[in-house]
């Protein structure tokens, strides 16, 4: 008897997953995009608009931790809805802080910076326990690059729109746009999002398959034990992991390139290089498209590594050296005047951070999967430290010295250290079992083939 064809459901959640942190990381932009905006029309200097640039961050971090944590306890899709809905009603929000005074306007968008943050601290949490879910391992770098290369994608389709808005209305209209796009967007999110066994057009073939080959397609089924709070004997427990902390240092460094782009870039193509917001938008876009298909192609690469029988270390490990390689090209803008050969060496950086980019895939691949959701909230909570420290060391750099050039050199400095990290810190990547978890019982008609593999 011919076996029945398999769904490709996980496509579509993919879909969505790379939908989702396109609208996530265009909210995070639209205060770099404004930023120059701000800065003109309140008078504020480079240090305060470094502070407010940092307030999502310190929220961010802070909320990393409980945030996986409730994935955990209540499931994906309905922590991640709230998620999504409250921090697009923030930045909403955001639109109307104009009509007050000046002091009173930094006040607001700190407040507002710090609630986004904290809205979105589940987010890329979520999307690493979803990946979990539906896909297999070697499935698992592709997928996660897929979702992880939306960040980029989000500055190419958003920046030059969101540049022509503040040109055109201001920057208050730049918040009130995307806020109701993604308040729309968790209406449709709750009806395609579902766990693998009960999601409507996913076939048991489908299903199957994904858990027999690594899917973790119960992560939502399995009902935890009533708790307090995370586990903090556990966190513990990954911190003293050596392999963790490589991860956790290389993605602090990553992640510093991240909010470089994210905050000051445009504000660096406008006083720096002299373009007009309108120009600095469009341009912005190029070194992030680039990104985008470096995002993409860091994950198949990655994926054809592994099925080419190296090792999950060597196939994850590569790309990301790579990656961050090409990253401290950035470093060369400071000794070129041309701004086509700017935007050239940032697009090759752009490229190169792309790449390298897989540390939510080393996620996926090593998290203890009792605890997927808080081993992915602490990852989140390290790597994100520097989307407080970077924009704001960025702020003290220019009031200093009076330019980018050390500032470049600061990121460039990162983007080494990551390099190091996984070539010396890392070791072999493999799922950590941790002391002082029970392995649940299999739910009925449940695969009990569901760890994936450390290598192949």
């Amino acid at each position: 008897m011919q076996e029945p064809k398999q769904s490709r459901v996980r496509y579509l959640i993919l879909f969505m997953l790379f939908l989702v942190t396109t609208i996530n990381y265009a909210d995070r932009a639209t205060i770099s995009i404004a930023g120059s905006s701000i800065q003109k029309e309140l008078g504020v200097d480079a240090i305060t608009l470094g502070y407010i640039f940092s307030a999502f961050g310190w929220a961010y971090v802070l909320g990393q931790i409980p945030g996986g944590w409730l994935l955990d306890r209540f499931g994906s899709k309905r922590v991640y809805t709230v998620s999504i809905f409250t921090w697009s009603l923030f930045t909403f929000l955001q639109g109307f802080v104009g009509e007050f005074g000046v002091s009173t306007v930094v006040v607001l968008l700190v407040l507002l910076r710090l609630s986004v943050g904290l809205a979105e601290a589940p987010s890329f949490p979520g999307n690493a326990r979803i990946v979990a879910a539906w896909f297999p391992t070697r499935e698992r770098g592709t997928a996660s690059a897929v979702f992880n290369s939306a960040q980029y994608f989000a500055t190419a389709l958003f920046a030059p729109l969101m540049g022509w808005i503040v040109y055109r209305f201001g920057w208050q209209h730049v918040f009130i746009m995307m806020g109701a796009l993604g308040m729309a967007f968790s209406l449709v999110w709750t009806r395609v999002i579902h766990s693998p066994r009960k999601h409507p057009l996913a076939n048991a073939a489908e299903v199957q398959y994904i858990a027999d080959n690594g899917g973790l397609v119960d992560l939502d089924e399995q009902k935890p034990k009533k708790s307090g709070g995370p586990q903090w004997a556990h966190v513990r427990q990954l911190l003293s992991n050596r392999m963790m902390a490589g991860v956790y240092l290389g993605q602090f460094c990553i992640n510093s390139l991240t909010y470089f782009f994210l905050t000051w870039f445009p504000v660096y193509l406008v006083q720096e290089r002299g373009m007009t917001i309108l120009k600095a938008g469009a341009i912005a876009s190029l070194p992030a498209l680039c990104g985008f298909l470096g995002g993409v192609l860091g994950g198949v690469f990655s994926d054809y590594l592994l099925r080419r029988g190296h090792s999950l270390s060597m196939a994850r490990k590569t790309p990301i050296v790579l990656g961050m390689a090409l990253s401290m090209s950035m470093i060369v803008c400071n000794y070129v005047e041309a701004d086509w050969v700017v935007v050239a060496f940032m697009a090759l950086a752009f490229f190169g951070k792309g790449i390298g980019a897989l540390g939510w895939a080393v996620v996926s691949d090593t998290s203890p999967k009792q605890i997927a959701g808080l081993a992915g909230g602490l990852f989140n909570t390290i790597g994100n430290l520097s989307s407080i420290s970077t924009p704001i060391i960025i702020g003290y750099i220019i009031a200093a010295t009076g330019s980018f050039k050390m500032a470049l050199v600061f990121i460039g400095a990162n983007a080494l250290i990551a390099a190091i990290s996984y070539l010396v810190l890392v070791g072999d990547i493999k799922r950590i079992e941790l002391a002082g978890l029970e392995e649940p019982a299999p739910l009925p008609h449940s695969s009990t083939s569901t760890s994936a593999p450390t290598s192949r």
